[in-house]
């Protein structure tokens, strides 16, 4: 029987983008006095996306002050984003003359509070790549005017917000990062992958790069909660010493590779950890399996009887085969911490970070350690 074909996955845009679009068309209304339907922007790769405006307004102060604002709706295709569907708004006046440029953060938006990042602390967090495509943006509506012997004026400042973006922003690591006050203006290419989960891995460069700025010699990276939890436990570390990891353990360990900080903490549940064990570098369910046979070949290792072995194999999930180890008091959780540390090491392929594995169970206990003989991080 044939399979069905499935429909592929809509690509989306980035706030950078939607944020470029949305000026080119308020800084051509603030030189024409109209508005249009929908604007048209290049991306950094080619591309011409088409934006729908879903709201224009024109200002005028009694000393002749202009201002005008464009929002676009932020459409992530079919990625999981939690800002698809916020509105980009940005608002473009005239600056001093010889200015250039000045970029500003509005509500929802926020601004940059610690060394480390792509910008200055003190900065709006609208990030390089969308800054430039803002720029492309303005200098093509100015060339245009220009060709149509219309005056032109380029030193703007040109703010950009996000209405709710401050409550969206809690769902994100901005607060860790410093970034307060709301979300970021991102995207290097324009152009969201779906479930290509580039903004999250994007987070955790950047978690690392506000670490070794901020002099920090020990962070803790973290599968979820539990995980979470049983570092700050273990550790006196910060909030922003934790990296939220999830699933993209390789993504970490690549940037890990070029930016080393000197002690390294990961932790996770069992199942996910046993599946670093044996080299998986995403741990989602739908890249890599627990391979129970793994689990029973581990338990005969440490002296399991071969009943015990075989039931390994059929068993439900991991975590019962970690149950039944603990009832026979056999080290498996040590066992397998020891095979993810050797993994880890291997990714890595320095000796510059000391590293600890942690596993825990479903309530956060401690089932698994291991750890390299430096891993001494200062209490």
């Amino acid at each position: 029987m044939a399979q069905e074909n499935e429909t592929p996955l809509r690509y989306g845009w980035t706030t950078g983008a939607c944020a470029a679009a949305a000026t080119k068309a308020a800084y051509k209304a603030l030189l024409t006095g109209q508005f249009e339907k929908s604007v048209t922007i290049t991306l950094p790769k080619g591309q011409t996306p088409s934006f729908t405006l879903v709201e224009t307004e024109l200002n005028e102060t009694g000393t002749g002050e202009r201002s005008a604002q464009a929002g676009i709706i932020k459409d992530a295709g079919d990625d999981p984003d939690v800002t698809h569907g916020a509105v980009i708004i940005a608002r473009v006046s005239y600056g001093s003359e010889g200015q250039g440029l000045i970029f500003k953060a509005g509500p929802g938006v926020g601004t940059v509070t610690k060394p480390g990042l792509p910008l200055k602390p003190g900065e709006p967090a609208i990030n390089p790549a969308p800054r430039e495509m803002i720029r492309k943006a303005i200098e093509d509506v100015a060339r245009a005017a220009a060709e149509n012997d219309q005056p032109v004026k380029t030193d703007l400042i040109i703010e950009i917000s996000i209405p709710g973006g401050e409550k969206i922003a809690k769902k994100t690591w901005n607060g860790r990062l410093g970034i307060l006050g709301g979300l970021s203006i991102l995207g290097t290419t324009g152009i969201v992958v779906p479930y290509s989960c580039s903004a999250w891995i994007h987070s955790i460069h950047r978690g690392i790069d506000v670490a070794r700025a901020t002099n920090r010699r020990h962070v803790g990276a973290a599968i979820g909660n539990m995980s979470e939890k049983l570092l700050m436990a273990r550790h006196p570390l910060e909030p922003s010493d934790i990296l939220d990891m999830g699933d993209f353990v390789g993504g970490m360990l690549k940037y890990l590779k070029k930016n080393p900080i000197d002690h390294v903490s990961i932790a996770g549940g069992f199942a996910k950890m046993s599946k670093l064990a044996e080299g998986a570098m995403d741990l989602h369910s739908k890249r890599s399996v627990v391979n129970k046979t793994m689990l029973a070949a581990a338990l005969e290792e440490l002296g399991a009887n071969p009943k015990e072995v075989d039931a390994a194999k059929t068993a439900n999930t991991a975590l019962e085969i970690l149950n039944r180890a603990q009832e026979l008091q056999v080290n498996l959780g040590d066992h397998i911490a020891a095979k993810a540390l050797q993994q880890v090491q291997d990714k890595l392929g320095t000796d510059a970070i000391e590293l600890e594995i942690l596993l825990c169970d479903r309530t956060g206990n401690l089932v698994g350690r291991a750890a390299t003989n430096g891993f001494q991080p200062a209490e």
